[in-house]
């Protein structure tokens, strides 16, 4: 993706600025509160929509303005040219792609893949769980068109089992539920699987280039489900069977893919605890490249393939144009040879 234009109007301390970035790297150069990181943050208000900030949401509008607008102009190899838009009021907010409203957030998200690396960014390696499973389905959104319809599936599910679980429901209630849970959740498990692999081979490369001192990179992904088994819905479904009565008496479905993530190791750092805060901060610099190689050679696929197919649309094209040129000339030629063969009347008899 690339930006062609950038406007900002009524975020942090930028009024009205329009911003149009040059193709490689961009340097922001001013003096502490000229606004150089509320430029980044406009961007990651496009990706996320929220800031990396801490503090509550109407804290990026600026002092006097009702709301922040941002716009840009994006190019996308695969997508092609398209104007996005977010407004973010107190309370509310609005969306656009090309002059149209978005129903959702998820739609604008789409055509602006950010990636950022910020001072917090560390808590990805030390932080929760949550983080790490936020991390990789950025990944998951962006490179596997169905993930988005399998992931509601699974929520609408799961909300339903664990309110089915408070209200008590009888196993002939939640059975339903915990099928549909467990065909989506072995999807979903393929799904940050696939991306889990693709993120292992670039961190592997990074790794050796960062933190050589610690050896061989280990990134291995964690279903939600423990030691049980999730490679097939049948062996899902039983795990929620045996789980029942104890989700009932919790109210909450304990395990899933909604608990999934992963963990990062090292050969000479096998524990998280073992890293220091520079390592910690340079390991997640692995993984925030990573995923950037990650998607950009998806991408690249994807454009081969897309390249590809249009390649042979234009061949297939051209063979059939000359068989039917092919087909045509035949008939004028059979059409002639039928003339020549017609017996003429002999009017002299």
């Amino acid at each position: 993706m690339r930006i062609d234009r950038l406007d900002i109007a009524g975020l942090r301390c930028l009024q009205e600025v329009r911003i149009a970035p040059t193709a490689g790297v961009n340097m922001f150069v001013g003096a502490n509160g000229a606004g150089k990181t509320t430029v980044l943050e406009a961007l990651h208000l496009l990706g996320f929509g929220r800031s990396f900030r801490a503090g509550p949401r109407d804290a990026v509008i600026a002092r006097g303005a009702s709301d922040s607008v941002i716009f840009a102009e994006v190019v996308d190899s695969l997508r092609g040219q398209h104007r996005v838009g977010l407004r973010r009021g107190a309370a509310d907010w609005a969306a656009r792609v090309d002059d149209s409203d978005v129903a959702g957030l998820l739609e604008l998200f789409r055509f602006c893949p950010v990636v950022c690396f910020e001072p917090g960014t560390h808590a990805l390696i030390a932080g929760p769980g949550e983080l790490r499973r936020a991390f990789l389905d950025w990944s998951v959104f962006h490179v596997e068109p169905d993930f988005l319809s399998t992931w509601r599936k699974h929520q609408r599910a799961l909300k339903q089992r664990n309110a089915g679980l408070k209200a008590q429901w009888s196993d002939a209630l939640l059975i339903p539920w915990e099928r549909e849970l467990a065909h989506s959740a072995v999807e979903v498990i393929g799904y940050r699987g696939r991306a889990l692999e693709g993120l292992r081979q670039a961190a592997m490369v990074k790794s050796a280039a960062f933190l050589p001192e610690l050896g061989t990179l280990k990134l291995q992904g964690q279903t939600g489900f423990g030691d049980r088994p999730s490679d097939s819905p049948e062996a899902v479904a039983a795990t929620y069977a045996e789980t029942r009565n104890g989700d009932r008496e919790r109210g909450f479905t304990r395990f899933g893919v909604h608990r999934g993530e992963w963990s990062l190791s090292f050969a000479g750092a096998p524990r998280r605890e073992h890293l220091s805060r520079g390592q910690e901060k340079l390991a997640a610099l692995i993984m925030v490249l990573a995923q950037v190689e990650h998607f950009r050679a998806i991408n690249q696929r994807v454009r081969w393939k897309a390249h590809a197919a249009c390649a042979v649309d234009v061949i297939l094209k051209r063979h059939l144009r000359s068989l039917a040129q092919n087909i045509t000339q035949l008939k004028r030629v059979r059409g002639r040879c039928s003339s020549a063969r017609t017996p003429r009347p002999n009017h002299g008899q």
